[in-house]
């Protein structure tokens, strides 16, 4: 199998069901933006290294990645189509997880954190990022074709669990967390 087809040469590409659309178009820039989310989770689980207590759970959030992304692939008329299964508990998958890394830690978050530290929590950051991009792109399609509710509420709890992780990161290091600002809204 090639794998190049010379079809995107004039910027365009295919949707799940046949239509072409302009390769900047918003749906191909969010899902070319979880592509990139799920290539820095690679790279998170790399650094981690093999038997590392995250991998099952990366691996599981990597392959959820890939099929958000072909529900991404399909206009909303064509959803029923989509031979994968979206999973309908992707957010409370990371609450999960982001309530057993934060019950693990030593000291709960006060203050806005400078992305940094190890190099895993500030890859932990990058991803943190990604999924936030990722996210106000998923937004910008809703606003004309439908994307699943669990879609977004997933990248919003993404998101946090990559914070979550890079703190628990540092904590686990025993690394002093760079503090930029306390959270205003939490002195109330």
């Amino acid at each position: 199998m090639k794998i190049y087809t010379r079809g995107g040469d004039r910027g365009k590409t295919g949707l799940h069901g046949g239509q072409r659309v302009d390769k900047d178009d918003v749906r191909i820039e969010a899902n070319g933006t979880l592509d990139e989310l799920n290539a820095a989770i690679g790279v998170i689980r790399a650094m981690a290294g093999e038997g590392h207590e995250w991998q099952e759970m990366l691996f599981r959030i990597q392959q959820s990645l890939m099929v958000v992304m072909s529900h991404v692939a399909t206009p909303a008329a064509l959803i029923s189509q989509n031979p994968n299964i979206l999973p309908e508990n992707l957010d409370t998958y990371c609450e999960e997880r982001i309530d057993s890394l934060n019950g693990a830690m030593r000291h709960g978050s006060t203050h806005f954190i400078l992305p940094g530290g190890t190099l895993l929590s500030a890859q932990c950051h990058m991803a943190r990022t990604i999924a936030r991009r990722a996210e106000r792109r998923l937004w910008t399609l809703n606003r004309t074709d439908e994307v699943p509710a669990v879609i977004l509420r997933f990248m919003n709890r993404l998101s946090d669990l990559f914070f979550v992780m890079a703190r628990y990161e540092m904590d686990k290091q025993g690394a002093e967390e760079e503090k930029w600002q306390a959270f205003l809204y939490k002195k109330k």
